[in-house]
């Protein structure tokens, strides 16, 4: 299936989904899966705890926020290509980080959980087919097809792929 029309996804997203170059969702997979898995489980074990300033979050919960939005995101396309039209909720990642108690669990706990919920995501993507990602749901009040939510998924990763190399790693 082609890459996400803007009637596809909430403008919003648009952010994430434009960082995403290849031309197809299994392309994308294909393109930045072992990649992304190799950088997110390389991190550090020693930057685990260091927050860039102060106030932000830690490099532990911040791969925790990446780890809790893929589950969002995976539901979500999960729910909308077995045709449940059931509106879906936003969420707020801040109580999530908050209570995610990231601080209190091993930077080595938390890469294996990231490299399993990966994984998981994309063998969904890996299952369904090419009319099952051009339906459309409602996540956050907005329409949204599946197959712009896998281009989220990996777009949202890239995004904090940048903000980890130039503001906790660079320092």
């Amino acid at each position: 299936m082609a890459r996400p029309k803007p009637t596809d996804f909430p403008e919003y997203f648009g952010r994430y989904i434009a960082l995403v170059t290849p031309d197809t969702l299994s392309e994308a997979v294909a393109t930045y899966a072992a990649p992304l898995e190799q950088f997110y489980c390389t991190l550090p074990d020693d930057k685990g705890d260091f927050a860039y300033a102060e106030g932000k979050w830690t490099l532990k919960d911040l791969l925790q926020h990446i780890i809790d939005a893929e589950r969002i995101f995976s539901y979500r396309l999960l729910r909308i290509v077995r045709g449940d039209k059931t509106p879906l909720a936003s969420f707020d990642e801040n109580p999530y980080a908050e209570n995610a108690k990231a601080g209190e669990r091993s930077f080595a706990d938390i890469k294996a959980e990231f490299s399993a919920v990966r994984k998981a995501s994309d063998l969904l993507i890996a299952s369904v087919n090419e009319a099952q990602l051009a339906q459309q749901g409602v996540a956050s009040n907005m329409p949204v097809t599946a197959n712009s939510i896998g281009y989220i998924m990996f777009g949202h990763m890239l995004h904090h792929k940048k903000v980890i190399e130039e503001r906790y790693l660079a320092s």
